[in-house]
């Protein structure tokens, strides 16, 4: 059915003027009744965030998003244009989008009072609807709301006091539509008291002058809890207009952590090398974020984004596309060694406290990396320390039962280590000499398949390498970098006393 072009056809058509809270509501009304998704692409927030912004929607509420960065919050905001009817009309040429059945500018009204049913109608895409701005100290009240402007005044010969002189800001000309304020303590409290007539009655004022324009539209901010003490402040009228707070979070778990990772990282190209990420390397990725928000080097009020993830896993499967086009295969797999190669993904990622910044960004991201190692070892092998005289006893029973003690399923490697050998894994070592370097080390194999389950020989290799990292990170190996980019693991005992010898 073509769309109504005048105000005439249009009002043949039956439209009836609807407010975009209503419209919102309405939508999600409908979208709730036919179970469909409503934030496709967010992850974990079904039970936890989404009934929150539900029910702001519901309740014609403006809303703040609160939560440390890389959390969603501006995706959430964007994500929300779906609920906007798909096409409204418009009275064509107006700067504010005026509703043909309720004209809100002088403009508009002039049109409706001139021409008419014939006033032409233009039809606006739901898309165009969403407006956002990122606060800075350098926003104006012109900037968001508007100015006067002189030179039109001289220009129409107009009293400062006709809106036809004004210059719309921002957030008039999002009228009939969504207005995002993305990190909102940024902006200076003078300029938020702009907001309180916009937030509250739904219209503005431009520099005092009794020029009073209506607004339609809802609002909705995004804000760092962090900001409320360090780089600003929500003015307390503001916060009390805003009608709903609502918190969001970090992955509750690690596979939502890597569901979001898998859906963000670019991983899949075309160099011509096909890169494989085993299920543990992934659990690997995530590990180290989740490493990262314990730490007592990174500062926990600035958060640590998902981003981080993202950005390590693409710099792990760009190592290991550089290594097979250096080699020339054209399948590689993603190794343990190529975490040494995105330290830049991480230490630019995480914000450090006093102690992190003594120790240096770069060692607190390889000290992330190690503990992500150690952590996911904990997780799917067996305890490697022997036991302590607390569980003495329990280890004493345990052997009468014969059952295997804390640690005897690493014996086999240690001692083929504690014998003299030792093993060098150059980065980018080809596939058949990497995996043929790793089956000489004695029981080596046997352990990595039986708990990480490797799909194929080269996950095999990779766990395999693993197995070793994760013993140098228990402190029952050691390992050194070389400095032609290569790791040598080799007995811990044997080079202590080396190094004393030396000294």
């Amino acid at each position: 059915m073509p769309m109504p072009r005048t105000l005439g056809e249009l009002k043949a058509a039956g439209h009836r003027t609807r407010s975009v809270k209503d419209e919102l509501r309405d939508n999600l009304i409908a979208r709730l009744k036919s179970r469909q998704p409503l934030f496709p692409g967010v992850i974990g927030y079904e039970h936890t965030v989404e009934p929150q912004i539900v029910n702001a929607l519901l309740s014609r509420h403006d809303f703040i998003l609160l939560g440390l960065r890389g959390q969603a919050k501006t995706r959430l905001l964007r994500a929300l244009v779906q609920f906007l009817d798909e096409w409204v009309p418009e009275i064509a040429g107006c700067p504010l989008h005026s509703d043909p059945l309720e004209p809100l500018t002088h403009h508009a009204r002039h049109q409706v009072e001139t021409l008419g049913d014939a006033t032409p109608i233009a039809w606006l895409h739901r898309d165009t609807r969403y407006q956002e701005k990122l606060a800075t100290p350098d926003v104006t009240i012109a900037d968001l709301i508007g100015d006067l402007d002189p030179i039109k005044a001289a220009t129409l010969r107009l009293d400062y006091s006709d809106e036809r002189v004004i210059h719309y800001g921002i957030i008039p000309r999002a009228n009939r539509g969504i207005f995002a304020i993305n990190e909102l303590p940024d902006l200076q409290p003078r300029i938020q008291v702009g907001l309180l007539n916009i937030l509250e009655e739904k219209d503005f004022q431009i520099r005092g002058f009794p020029v009073r324009i209506p607004l339609d539209v809802a609002m909705v901010f995004s804000a760092n809890p962090e900001d409320y003490t360090n780089r600003g402040n929500i003015i307390t009228p503001l916060r009390d207009r805003i009608s709903s707070q609502i918190l969001t979070h970090y992955p509750l778990t690690r596979e939502q952590g890597m569901t979001i990772t898998a859906q963000e990282a670019w991983v899949r190209r075309a160099s011509g090398v096909e890169v494989t990420v085993p299920a543990f390397m992934r659990e690997l990725v995530e590990e180290v974020a989740i490493q990262a928000r314990r730490s007592e080097y990174v500062d926990q009020n600035s958060g640590v984004s998902a981003r981080l993830t993202i950005s390590l896993m693409e710099n792990l499967v760009s190592n290991a596309e550089r290594r097979g086009l250096a080699t020339g295969e054209s399948r590689v797999t993603t190794r343990v060694c190529d975490l040494h190669h995105a330290v830049s993904a991480v230490s630019g990622k995480v914000e450090l406290v006093l102690e992190g910044e003594q120790e240096g960004a770069a060692n607190v991201a390889r000290a992330l990396l190690g503990r992500g190692v150690k952590a996911l070892f904990q997780q799917r092998f067996p305890d490697a320390f022997k036991p302590t005289r607390r569980n003495r006893r329990a280890a004493a029973a345990a052997a009468e039962e014969s059952e295997p003690q804390a640690g005897s399923e690493y014996r086999p490697i240690l001692e083929w280590f504690s014998s003299g050998n030792h093993i060098t894994l150059a980065d980018d070592t080809p596939q058949p000499e990497y995996r043929a370097a790793l089956e000489r080390v004695q029981g080596l194999g046997a352990l990595a398949a039986q708990h990480m389950e490797p799909r194929d020989a080269d996950e095999h290799a990779v766990a395999m390498e693993l197995v070793l990292e994760g013993l140098h990170q228990s402190s029952m190996l050691s390992r050194e970098r070389t400095d032609t980019a290569a790791t040598e693991y080799k007995d811990m005992l044997k080079s202590m006393l080396s190094g004393i010898g030396d000294d």
